[in-house]
């Protein structure tokens, strides 16, 4: 049989085979007449009194077993047993027990990692990812190897650049980190039924984490030391867009402390704040061991009873991990935790299973029953992993207009680097198995001839015994690439680092081969975290520098194809790019936001940090030249005064900035901004307008910070128009030292880009 009929036979095969793969219903089972009367089996009825009809039919030992990720059956009620825990970071992944690729279900589509795709500053090309990812999430479920609970997306703040995590996470914004929060969100859960979830979202890690494993400081016995003003205006942000925007089904309290209280075991975090003021419609999960980590490593409670009653009365329902199961009913033995506190937990847990349909019966008669194995890793989803991989690619610099290389003039390229020819190292961490992947060598070798030498044995880069033939191969080829940059070896969960200087050899290797190469040579950073590359900046035999972050499974060919121009670069940073001078006086320990001139203490992030870099925070360029012009802005905006507060003398409000709540925020303007943009090249492009806001003068608070973006593509010799509204009490407001929103009154600058002002007076309207 020839190969192409063997291919067919095997397509045919796994279409027979997956008619057949059906997953058993976790409850409620049609066929079985214990439960078929019971009523928290009614699909007619409220999902809220099945719940309560199922919670008043279980014992407390069967309630505390539910309590746990790993969720044991209950026989009796026909309920079968669920693993929790299963992820889907940028892909369907293998990470968490509750997946399994096996069968009919080998693989799944492995998008880039979530700070390259950042990077494209795309919402709608996040939300068409969570879908994707939510397709074959249902698609494995139907066919019993997965679950519908997914503890992604990671939305904390990439403060540092050194933490080890930073490359899961939206980047170093907030209102960035926001949009990608709410926007993937959204495309996991689906928005067919708000009363229904495609899979169940989970928002993590609540709050101020990022810090994994730093000089001795691990995040088991941490504790984050953080303002109330920095929680309400950057740690705290994503997560409030998730429940509030996104509708999120679950939010993941973190391992370490905040201000001395874990952050699983905090009644303001959880109760008062997550499910109070924000009111999230889900459930409230600790990361893995985090409630026997408050017990055994930070000896937080003297009994390991103490801490399952406090974490269940801070509003926590769900544990990664079997500390509740083992200890919630001797707590509740003890008094230290009612049998109604665990109900609560259930109530949340349940409804969120419900929702998803999981105790509706048949699988096969339910919504999103028609997915399976052709809707995993299809031909349609690895197309989009590759635009993905394209947009969030970013050009940091051309000198001298190196690239696109020519097929014409380049016909053989040296390729050189450790990730040179990367595959697994692309998907970046909490990955699953990818359908297939293009190295980037590869990807290169589609274009032109290649010579491929590592350079170094892996991006350790700890010998320079393999530099001769590296140097060799870029003497003879017509241009050179090297694909350099960092793994999870490097960088990882456990894992920071201490230096943003690329490790090992890798920087005399790369001067050298430059130094070297008969042609162009071409810096390709493979790595999620910045990296200090002032002296490839500066070195005129490297002519351009291209940052891929972990671009996926489609990685090599979305690199081969911006290095030829088949692809004109659009994405920009999501994150600033610091000197290592700025990290050694820094420790990863302090999370204060804000500079300090009475200690020298410099500040985080562009918002906060005026001091040098290599790259800025939204920086990134493309092969064409676009202008930007205002074609339509307000110059003044009144905000309404609550009406209670209308008569009153003022006194309680700061004369600088009212509170938000004294406003009418829903009857305030909303500020519509019409920008044009021109594309004056001769190559169609992509084009992202950034706007910042800043206060007026006396205000202390971030000095420039983004409120708005929008991407767009714009053919060449061509104008688009491009409408962002901005909102007065979201986009305006600054947090004060007490954490309370406040919209400062004055004179607003609004920065479009780096060359466009405006300026925006705003006032508060005290008429009746």
């Amino acid at each position: 049989m020839s190969s192409r009929n063997n291919f067919y036979f095997l397509v045919l095969l796994l279409f027979i085979c997956s008619a057949e793969v059906r997953a058993a219903p976790l409850a409620c089972e049609p066929k079985n007449g214990l439960t078929r009367t019971l009523r928290f089996c009614r699909v007619n009825l409220p999902i809220r009194a099945r719940v309560q009809d199922l919670i008043g039919r279980l014992n407390l030992q069967e309630k505390v077993k539910l309590l746990v990720n790993n969720a044991a059956p209950v026989p009796r009620l026909g309920i079968g047993g669920y693993e929790w825990w299963s992820e889907a970071l940028h892909g369907v992944s293998n990470v968490g027990p509750g997946t399994k690729f096996r069968g009919v279900f080998p693989a799944a589509t492995s998008f880039p990692q979530v700070i390259t795709t950042a990077a494209s500053f795309n919402a709608s090309l996040w939300e068409a990812i969570g879908k994707v990812v939510s397709d074959e999430a249902r698609a494995m479920y139907n066919g019993g190897t997965a679950g519908l609970t997914y503890w992604s997306p990671n939305v904390n703040i990439f403060r540092d650049p050194r933490w080890g995590r930073g490359q899961e996470t939206p980047g170093e914004d907030p209102t960035l980190a926001s949009h990608y929060a709410s926007s993937y969100v959204r495309g996991l859960q689906g928005d067919y039924n708000k009363n229904r979830l495609k899979v169940a979202a989970c928002c993590k890690h609540y709050t101020a984490y990022d810090l994994d494993n730093w000089n001795g400081v691990d995040r088991f016995h941490f504790n984050a030391r953080v303002s109330k003003q920095d929680l309400e205006d950057t740690y705290n942000v994503p997560f409030k867009a998730c429940v509030q925007e996104g509708r999120v089904a679950s939010v993941m309290c973190s391992y370490n402390q905040v201000n001395g209280k874990p952050t699983c075991a905090d009644p303001d975090l959880l109760r008062n704040t997550i499910r109070g003021q924000w009111r999230l419609n889900g459930y409230i999960v600790s990361d893995c061991d985090s409630v026997g980590v408050m017990y055994d490593d930070q000896h937080y409670t003297k009994t390991p009873e103490e801490s399952a009653a406090d974490s269940i009365k801070a509003g926590l329902d769900l544990d990664c991990g079997p500390f509740l199961a083992v200890h919630t009913e001797a707590a509740v033995a003890r008094g230290l935790l009612t049998e109604a506190d665990v109900n609560n937990a259930l109530t949340n847990t349940l409804t969120v299973q419900m929702r998803l349909g999981m105790f509706d019966g048949e699988p096969s008669a339910q919504p999103f029953a028609h997915l399976g194995p052709r809707d995993v890793c299809s031909p349609a989803h690895q197309d989009l992993a590759l635009q993905a991989a394209r947009q969030g690619i970013v050009l940091l610099q051309n000198r001298a207009r190196s690239l696109p290389l020519s097929t014409i003039r380049h016909h053989t390229i040296a390729v050189i680097g450790p990730n040179a020819d990367a595959t697994v190292t692309m998907i970046g961490n909490y990955a699953g198995v990818a359908c297939g992947y293009t190295s980037p060598v590869q990807g290169i070798a589609r274009y032109a001839r290649t010579i491929h030498q590592a350079g170094c044995i892996g991006v350790a880069c700890t010998s320079n015994q393999q530099f001769g033939a590296a140097i060799g191969a870029a003497a003879h080829a017509d241009a050179t690439v090297l694909v350099m940059g960092l793994d999870q070896s490097i960088e990882a969960e456990a894992r920071d680092r201490t230096s943003v200087l690329l490790p090992g050899h890798q920087q005399e290797l790369i001067s050298k081969v430059a130094l070297a190469s008969r042609g162009p040579t071409i810096l390709v950073l493979m790595c999620g975290g910045p990296v200090d590359v002032t002296f490839a900046k500066n070195d005129p035999k490297i002519g351009a520098i291209i940052w891929v972050g972990y671009p996926g499974q489609a990685g090599g060919t979305a690199i081969a194809d911006v290095i030829f121009g088949t692809t004109n670069p659009g994405g920009k940073l999501p994150n600033t790019w610091y000197p290592q001078s700025y990290v050694s006086k820094i420790a990863m320990t302090d999370l204060a936001m804000r500079a300090s001139s009475s200690n020298g203490y410099p500040g985080r992030t562009y918002r906060f940090y005026k001091g040098p870099v290599v790259f800025p925070f939204g920086f990134g360029l493309s092969y064409t030249r676009f202008t930007q012009s205002l074609a339509q802005a307000p110059t003044k905006v009144m905000v309404p005064l609550a009406n209670q507060y209308i008569n009153s003398n003022m006194t309680s409000f700061n004369k600088n900035a009212i509170k938000v709540l004294h406003t009418q925020c829903d009857n305030a303007p909303s500020l519509d901004l019409h920008i044009d943009v021109k594309n004056k090249g001769k190559v169609d492009g992509s084009h992202t307008v950034l706007v910042f806001s800043t206060p007026p003068e006396g205000i202390k608070s971030p000095e420039k910070q983004l409120i708005g973006f929008k991407r767009i593509h714009v053919l060449a010799g061509s104008k688009q128009r491009v409408k962002m509204n901005i909102h007065v009490c979201k986009h305006l407001s600054r947090a004060d030292e007490f954490g309370v929103r406040r919209i400062p009154v004055g004179e607003h600058t609004l920065h479009i880009g780096d060359d466009l002002i405006h300026k925006l007076s705003l006032h508060i309207d005290i008429a009746k």
